[in-house]
């Protein structure tokens, strides 16, 4: 984590931070931070360029939106001019129209060139309509131009999930020029979001190439979130390949990777700290490497030996205990210790060392769920588990999740209507914008009023299932989500306001909320920020000091053992409940459309990461249970 005022470059060679890593890179505490810091290098820039333009490369993708934010505020609140900026965007897809709302061309004036001052022919994006025997040349006359400039002063880049920068795919050659190229399939699967469907994706695009990338004088690449953590620690620590063709920035005399903590955190030094230096031992630390041990060793905790430490790099860490045999026994007490089958706790039974409180014996729990599915797929057995044993439960779905209903089901309940009620009228309107609205078209605000309705109606079905009062369900449809695209609006007072009403109306004992911040389309970042600031507000409230505040994972990924502060076992019959209340989410089965780059249905993937959990503990040395969900308590 890093809080300077800069982002304090180290010349290659310079560079120690660790002996695995080959690019420098600095983590912040927040997206919001690390996006401040790049911004204000390129006003630095900017206003240092006097006697000759300052040439910028540009990246497009959710990575570079806060600095372009940054940016637009320093040109309306400080005078920061663009007038002597020319402009390279990296990549465009095609064929795409300008006009077109998925196309580069309208991302860069929608973030940023319709808010600063650059003069309109210092701005080059890559034409997706060109004719494809033109295509050649004109990149020929892309490199040809940013040469005569003297090159890019600066290049902002992103990282995909193939390791591209750019669209320079597996397979690029570290001396390609600018020119078109194929796209992978795994990145036109990660763009079907904002296309509404993979087959609508681009096949290819044009992209500038490593070398021309390479000749720039300043890169910095910006990664964000967990979901971008594996493929950082490969380009930072990973040998130079064509294979990742972000490990060629190795080669780069000035680059550094601009991270939050949660993209760094697959990086050793933050993975497994004791192998680069010696560590503070604090509780979750010490469990993180003893479950890291148990694992490289494949035994149980406590067949750990001090020769097991000691071979690992792990003396230090005996040295806080004494002796093995005491270090095994506080980390089986501690695992042990999160397992309970009272997710609200056990009425009439000691808690000290259970997860949760005996009392009150009957708790309100408070249950947020970013998307109208997320309480049952995540924790939908805890879920049941609270009802089952006679808390007063409430279910607070923060988003309608209208934009992940398709055409295709809005049609079948417009056809249903048609057959069975008189309302023609509008059922024929909503039919023909459906039939004939244009590609990459947002939907009107009555149909996705309709598409919300659908989502609703799905949650009543799980919540009768489940025997949960239809009044104890909260449709909060927050202001923010309601864009009708993809990218949402930045959350505001409403968004904090309406959280912070419902918490005060219902002064719950328990709060559970969705933690996975690997979420690629950043809905559940946005509805947990928006938790915790009405958390902050809230928390002189006398009944706070009473509340407890449990995040559950499960959509995108799951906790690492190391950080799971409860444990919920469902046995098989459980395991079938919670599939049923999920399966009453229909339109986000087979053919959900945001269900990111895990292409299991949501179903099987909670039902195989909890199985997963369950194997993991018995692992350890814990019982043998068939499924496990994983809580981690926040404390605000």
């Amino acid at each position: 984590m890093n809080n300077s005022s800069s982002l304090h470059y180290v010349p290659p060679g310079k560079y120690q931070e660790t002996r695995f890593e080959k690019i420098h890179n600095i983590a912040f505490e927040s997206e919001a931070k690390g996006a401040q810091m790049v911004a204000e290098e390129i006003a630095q820039g900017i206003r240092a360029s006097i006697n000759k333009p300052y040439v910028l490369g540009l990246a497009t993708g959710s990575s570079p939106i806060g600095v372009y934010q940054h940016l637009v505020n320093m040109h309306r609140n400080e005078g920061l001019s663009f007038k002597n900026v020319v402009t390279f965007n990296l990549d465009e897809y095609f064929p795409i129209a300008k006009k077109d709302l998925q196309s580069y061309h309208h991302f860069m004036h929608t973030h940023l060139f319709d808010h600063i001052d650059i003069l309109p022919e210092n701005i080059h994006i890559p034409k997706g309509t060109l004719k494809k025997e033109n295509v050649r040349s004109y990149c020929q006359d892309y490199d040809e131009k940013i040469a005569s400039y003297g090159g890019l002063d600066f290049q902002l880049l992103g990282i995909g999930r193939t390791g591209h920068i750019g669209f320079n795919e597996p397979g690029s050659h570290q001396n390609s020029a600018t020119r078109m190229i194929t796209l992978d399939p795994l990145t036109r699967e990660d763009a079907a979001k904002d296309f509404n469907g993979l087959q609508k994706v681009p096949q290819k695009a044009i992209t500038m190439g490593i070398n021309t990338i390479m000749q720039a004088k300043r890169i910095v690449l910006l990664a964000w979130g967990e979901h971008k953590g594996p493929i950082v620690a490969k380009a930072v620590e990973g040998k130079i390949s064509e294979k990742i063709p972000a490990t060629y920035l190795q080669q780069h005399p000035n680059t550094t990777f601009v991270l939050d903590t949660a993209a760094a955190s697959s990086l050793t030094r933050h993975f497994s700290p004791w192998l680069v230096r010696d560590c503070e031992w604090n509780e979750d630390l010490k469990k993180k490497a003893i479950v890291w041990l148990c694992q490289k060793t494949d035994k149980s905790i406590l067949k750990l030996t001090q020769r097991d430490y000691n071979e690992s790099g792990l003396s230090g860490l005996l040295e806080t205990t004494g002796t093995a045999y005491d270090l095994n026994i506080w980390m089986f007490n501690q695992l042990q210790h999160t397992i309970t089958g009272w997710p609200g706790g056990k009425p009439n039974f000691s808690d000290e060392n259970r997860p949760e409180r005996a009392e009150p014996q009957q708790k309100t729990s408070l249950i947020f769920s970013p998307h109208p599915d997320d309480d049952v797929i995540s924790m939908g057995g805890t879920f049941a588990r609270l009802i089952e044993q006679g808390h007063h439960v409430h279910v607070a779905y923060q988003t309608s999740g209208n934009i992940a209903v398709s055409d295709d089901d809005a049609r079948c309940y417009l056809d249903v209507n048609t057959q069975v009620f008189s309302d023609h009228e509008n059922t024929q309107a909503l039919q023909h914008e459906i039939e004939h609205k244009p590609e990459g078209a947002i939907d009107s605000p009555k149909l996705r009023e309709l598409k919300g309705a659908i989502r609703r109606s799905e949650c009543l079905g799980a919540a009768r299932f489940l025997q949960l009062p239809l009044e104890h369900l909260h449709f909060m449809n927050l202001p923010f989500y309601e864009t009708g695209t993809v990218k949402k609006n930045e959350p505001t007072e409403k968004d904090i306001a309406q959280t912070v009403a419902l918490i005060k109306a219902l002064q719950p004992h328990q709060i559970f909320a969705a933690g996975d911040l690997a979420d690629p389309h950043g809905t559940h970042r946005v509805c947990l920020d928006i938790l915790f600031k009405a958390l902050e507000e809230l928390k002189n409230e006398p009944f706070m000091q009473n509340c407890w505040v449990w995040l559950y994972r499960g959509a995108w990924q799951e906790w690492d053992i190391h950080e799971i502060d409860m444990a919920i076992p469902l046995s098989p019959d459980q395991v079938n409940q919670k599939r049923s209340a999920i399966l009453f989410h229909q339109s986000q089965m087979d053919r959900a459309m945001y269900q990111g780059e895990d292409k299991r249905a949501f179903w099987l993937r909670a039902q195989e990461r909890n199985r997963n959990t369950a194997v993991l503990f018995n692992a350890l040395g814990m019982a043998e249970y068939d499924s496990i969900e994983a809580f981690r308590r926040y404390h605000f």
